[in-house]
């Protein structure tokens, strides 16, 4: 087992992504915190998944753009298991990818903007603030942002999605920087449009298959592909990586 009796904190783990993480980082036998925002039954699912599976998880419900409630998950953690190995900084403010409905560069407002970096950046940066403290004390430590290929390929321009992650690359890289003496890992995962998920189901069928054909790999990434680079970031198997964006897109974006 790869992650065995390692704590992980998965944000936004309820559904999609995040809850294929939550589940593959249980299987490699880590301790995972599924946190929620408002949907306990999802949280309340993953975990039960899980624990029928012979895993180990709780929920716990945070918004994290609120520091105040990123303490207190923090704390609830640490108090039980006086410790945090690794953190996936998944959760953002809600997203449709539908190119007929997203704002375009005339009817964006700043308010769009500073949603997705709340959700985002600021996201992170109070689950990051919080989570540093303690890696640093056991010196180690795993943090995993979400980003998305849109920002090396901008094929929609989803313009205050793709500015908000690209910031939070930024964030990583400059994180990584100074925390990796500290033996704390900081690196990011862009995956391309991940299908099916609750955000990516508006996506109309021409513009995935328009994708599909552009993709080396002729098909489109799912959560389970993005879970599995989770786990390498995660382990052992990522030593001395730091502070890079690993795409995870079937090559539609070549770095």
């Amino acid at each position: 087992m790869l992650l065995k009796n390692k704590i992980a904190l998965v944000t936004g783990a309820s559904r999609g992504i995040g809850a294929t993480i939550a589940k593959r980082f249980a299987a490699e036998g880590a301790i995972v915190a599924v946190n929620f925002l408002k949907n306990q039954k999802k949280a309340n699912d993953i975990v039960q998944s899980i624990i029928d599976n012979n895993g180990q998880a709780f929920p716990v419900q945070a918004d994290v753009r609120n520091p105040k409630a990123v303490h207190q998950m923090i704390a609830t953690i640490q108090d039980n298991f006086n410790g945090l190995d690794i953190v996936v900084n998944n959760a953002l403010n809600h997203y449709t990818f539908n190119p007929k409905t997203r704002q375009t560069a005339e009817s964006i407002k700043w308010q769009n903007y500073q949603s997705q970096f709340d959700g985002s950046v600021q996201g992170a940066f109070n689950v990051c603030h919080e989570a540093i403290p303690m890696m640093s004390d056991q010196s180690s430590g795993r943090i995993i942002n979400m980003a998305s290929n849109l920002i090396a390929f901008p094929l929609i321009p989803y313009h205050d999605y793709i500015t908000s992650k690209t910031a939070l690359v930024g964030f990583t890289r400059s994180l990584a920087a100074e925390v990796g003496a500290l033996g704390i890992q900081v690196n990011a995962i862009a995956p391309g449009l991940t299908y099916p998920t609750d955000s990516s189901v508006e996506t109309q069928n021409d513009v995935r298959e328009s994708i599909i054909r552009m993709t080396p790999t002729k098909r489109l990434t799912i959560p389970d592909d993005v879970a599995g680079s989770a786990i390498f970031l995660a382990s052992n198997l990522s030593n001395n990586i730091t502070g890079q964006c690993l795409y995870v897109d079937g090559g539609l974006v070549m770095r």
